[in-house]
């Protein structure tokens, strides 16, 4: 009997360690295709950043080993930070921790521009995230503008599978010569491919880009119905492993002459996140249909004709509205029932 207890006592020690065997290699592989995912060196701040606004007052906080920015909103002023040089195309990226509590009004944004170079004809990609009031989520939109066509803003809305405010996610804008990819962590959730007809509308001069937590109030919440309340303020939203990856341009050249940047564009279109897997073109999907709540493809008040790039899906053009916005299934309340008398026509009372 005791050999055998000792033997029994051995297999389970010998199934303990193959179970935490397993459960390590799992991690690991799931470690190992992150990391391969998004193979790119992280940047310190001052290796590709410098101060915009806000640092002054004490509100931009950079971390003791300059890997990481605190961004600090107050009554007196918001905060920001920009690339120190222009780009020409790239892969630009930053794990990004949100505002926590009641946020109405509030706007963190993560984006490209030109606009302080190119004032009438600025370039802009955008990834804004709009707090919200108690009880509500954040809210996350993208943005596309080219040669200045804000008249022909290619909004997409979304909410999020996840809470913002708990802990950091990976947002990152590919952008290149024939197409502009929008990530959240390892997924596309938005892809507009060049074609002729987009014309100057897609983006082509060289981007600055930029991080800002700023005050919204006059549109950022239900049209600017709630604006920011200061009594839950500071505000903070966190930056870290911040990426800058495509063709350099130095802020006083502009514009690269083509060879310039040939060899960044090759390596820029040889990485793995340039082209969307089958796997990630599935994720990007179900990402699409189960949380976008608005598309200017749908939004025919505004646009009576359908952008060039939009992939108009017939099936899923039922879920909009005709101001692009998804149908809102609206639940009913129950009619409440008589001790004596049964309720007739359940479902039918006011909408909540």
């Amino acid at each position: 009997m005791a050999g055998f207890r000792s033997s029994d006592r051995g297999r389970q020690i010998l199934t303990v360690q193959s179970v935490f065997l397993v459960i390590f290699v799992v991690i690991l592989s799931l470690s190992s295709s992150v990391s391969a995912a998004f193979n790119v060196s992280t940047l310190r701040f001052d290796e590709g950043f410098s101060p915009l606004f806000g640092h002054g007052n004490g509100n931009l906080i950079r971390s003791s080993d300059d890997k990481s920015v605190r961004l600090v909103l107050d009554r007196y002023t918001g905060s920001g930070f920009i690339s120190s040089d222009l780009y020409q195309h790239g892969f630009f990226s930053a794990s990004i921790k949100l505002p926590s509590d009641y946020t109405a009004g509030v706007v963190v944004a993560f984006y490209t521009s030109n606009g302080d170079i190119f004032k009438d004809t600025h370039d802009e990609l955008d990834f804004e995230f709009l707090g919200n009031v108690h009880g509500k989520p954040w809210r996350i939109q993208t943005n596309v503008y080219g040669n200045g066509s804000t008249s022909r803003g290619r909004e997409e809305r979304y909410r999020l599978w996840f809470d913002p405010t708990r802990e950091f996610h990976r947002y990152s804008i590919l952008w290149t010569e024939t197409r502009i990819i929008f990530y959240i962590d390892e997924i596309p959730i938005r892809e507009v491919v060049r074609s002729a007809a987009m014309g100057a509308d897609y983006p082509s001069k060289p981007m600055s880009i930029y991080a800002t937590l700023w005050d919204g109030s006059t549109w950022a919440t239900a049209g600017g119905k709630f604006p920011v309340n200061y009594k839950y303020a500071p505000f903070v939203s966190d930056f870290s492993d911040l990426v800058l990856r495509g063709c350099r341009m130095d802020p006083i050249q502009q514009s690269p002459a083509a060879a310039d940047c040939a060899a960044s564009a090759a390596e820029l279109s040889a990485a793995e996140y340039a082209t969307i897997t089958p796997e990630r073109r599935r994720a990007m999907l179900k990402f699409r249909h189960k949380y976008m709540t608005y598309s200017y493809c749908y939004d025919t008040w505004r646009y009576p004709t359908t952008f060039p790039e939009c992939d108009v899906i017939p099936s899923e053009r039922v879920r909009f509205q005709e101001s692009g916005n998804v149908n809102v299934v609206v639940r009913r309340r129950r009619a409440k029932r008589s001790r004596q008398v049964p309720a007739v026509g359940m479902g039918s009372g006011s909408a909540i």
